[in-house]
């Protein structure tokens, strides 16, 4: 994302900054890009990605849950976006995934 995203958290809700450049990528409408994915994967892992509580991952079939590694994870991550844990933030080259409002103050120097 150009410019990365700011955003302050003020009583646990996450609010964009208005003065900096922001994107938000509703990647459950627009879909999620194979090439974001790996570059989210590099950074943070696929584990912590792959959202294994979501509805989507538990109405799995069970072989389709098992012997997960980081290539079958991308695959599902790719088919269904749902299974991806959000929100995912990249602030310059960091990404957070999850929210977490001391760690997003943290990263965003608020």
């Amino acid at each position: 994302m150009p410019g990365g995203v700011v955003v302050r958290v003020v009583d646990d809700h996450l609010c964009i900054d208005p003065q900096f450049k922001t994107a938000i990528h509703d990647f459950r409408a627009e879909g999620l890009d194979a090439n974001r994915l790996d570059g989210w994967v590099g950074k943070v892992g696929w584990e912590k990605l792959l959202n294994k509580a979501s509805t989507t991952f538990r109405e799995l079939a069970d072989k389709d849950k098992q012997g997960l590694d980081e290539k079958k994870a991308k695959a599902l991550m790719l088919v269904k976006p749902t299974m991806v844990k959000r929100p995912v933030l990249e602030v310059g080259d960091r990404v957070l995934v999850g929210f977490k409002p001391e760690v997003y103050e943290q990263a965003v120097g608020k």
